[in-house]
Formats: C-alpha cells, structure tokens, sequence
C-alpha cells in the first residue's frame, strides 16, 4: 500500500497513510491504558471481592476494615453475605466467596486464618437480677443460673468460649435456650428475664433496655474474631484486602494496649 506521495515540494501522505497514522494513534493510547489497567489489577487496585461474614462482624470488626478498603481501592466491588460459620467454610471451599469472618478458634488445612479482634466476654444480665448492681461478677455465683446460649456449629467458635469459660469457673452451663444465632437475640431474652448469658464486649454498643453488662470477676475470658481465606488463594485484591485487614488489626491491638496501660496507672495512683 502506498502511504506517501513524493513530490517536488517533499513527501505527503495518502489517504492509507492518513488512516495508519490514526490506527497507530489510537492503537498506542489502548496500549497505554491497558499497561494501566494490568498494572492496577496486578496491584488489587481493580477487581472484585466476596465476603462471607456472621452478623456479631459488623459490632466492631467490619466497619473500619471496609470503611479503609474502600478509601484505598475505591474500584474494588465489594459482595457482602451475611451467613453462619459452616456457609462461610462452605462457600470459601466452593469457591463462592473469596474471605470470611467468625470466631475462632478454627482449623483447617486448606484454610488460612488470621485474628482480628480480640474482646472480653462480659456476663448479660436482666436488670431487675439480684446482681445487676455488682460492678464484677464472679461466674461460680452464675452456676444455678438459667444460660442463653449461642449456636454450636462444626467448629468450637463462640460456643466453645463460653462452656469453656464456664468449665474453667467449676460448672456446665444450664441451657434455657439454645441454638441461638444471632448476639442481639440472646440480649433480648436476657433483657425478657428468661436467663443470662455471656457476649462479647462489643454488644455494649448496642444499648438495649431491660439488660445490664457486667465484667467477669478473676478470669478474664475473651474471644477472637478472624478472617479466614484459601491458602491456595493468590488474587492481588485479596492480597490487598488482607494488608488492610492487618493494619486495622494492629492499630485496633495498639488502642486496646494503650487503654489497658492508662487504666492501670489509674488503678496504681
């Protein structure tokens, strides 16, 4: 194809040269953003993210791991489910959703995890009990006390903590009800006066009348909330999510251990 014409007064181009010229602009400009585009996605700022998750992750884990994800990957499109602990191992098999969060402990071989928060567990009470005007209770004065408890699933979780805590005070707890999902239920029936329970601090946050919450007195119980996610997982998105996870983490730890350093000068003075 001819692209110039060769004349007396220099070289001009034809009409097939004026369209290669063009094809060429526009071929290296794609290129370009393509470059970009790879470039992006390699370092997880594109992509999308699926998130399996139990409710109690939304009191104090979750807001500030999505709030900062989605300032620094703002092109990242987030899935959010809220399900049980065994979906989440599920569906992370099934390669449904690419992270989870419950409550730990947890193992699995083809499963990675990571802690998150770590909280005490207080002790719920109805606000007519006899020691709802204790500031600390101890859990042995709790062992003829009806107990709501939360779910048993596949895995110790959250259940696991709590008969544990009770195992280590010297009794097994006595289950009113039981099999319940939901934190804010088991707040709810404590505040019906049908029995205690013990939850994780973060439920302070969610006031809610008829219920007291007390500190338990010697043992100092606490339990984990993780992330979890496939070893053989090596998407950059999540790569990134679970660097934002750890800086949340971290600062998280970081305000819990100032907090515990100021309330003990305040004890020694």
């Amino acid at each position: 194809v001819l692209l110039f014409d060769r004349t007396g007064r220099g070289v001009r181009l034809t009409d097939a040269g004026y369209v290669l010229l063009e094809e060429a602009r526009r071929i290296f400009i794609q290129l370009e953003q393509t470059a970009r585009m790879v470039e992006r996605v390699g370092s997880g700022q594109v992509g999308r993210l699926s998130l399996g998750f139990v409710p109690s992750a939304t009191n104090e884990v979750l807001p500030p791991v999505l709030y900062e994800f989605q300032k620094s990957f703002p092109e990242v499109e987030l899935f959010l489910h809220e399900m049980m602990p065994d979906q989440v191992v599920q569906r992370l098999h099934g390669k449904q959703i690419d992270v989870g969060f419950f409550y730990l402990p947890f193992d699995d071989s083809a499963l990675d995890t990571r802690p998150v928060s770590r909280e005490p567990l207080v002790v719920a009470l109805p606000e007519t009990h006899p020691l709802a005007e204790e500031p600390e209770i101890d859990l042995r004065s709790l062992e003829r006390e009806p107990f709501v408890l939360p779910r048993r699933y596949n895995m110790p979780g959250l259940y696991g903590q709590v008969t544990e805590v009770c195992r280590q005070a010297g009794f097994t707890p006595r289950p009113v009800q039981k099999d319940v999902w939901l934190m804010q239920t088991i707040v709810g029936l404590v505040a019906s006066g049908i029995g205690v329970g013990l939850v994780p601090c973060s439920l302070r946050n969610f006031r809610r009348k008829g219920v007291v919450y007390k500190t338990v007195r010697g043992l100092s119980p606490t339990v984990e909330m993780g992330a979890i996610w496939r070893r053989s997982d090596s998407s950059a998105v999540l790569s990134a999510f679970l660097s934002i996870v750890g800086e949340v983490a971290r600062l998280a730890e970081g305000k819990r251990e100032s907090g515990r350093s100021v309330a003990l000068r305040t004890a020694e003075t």
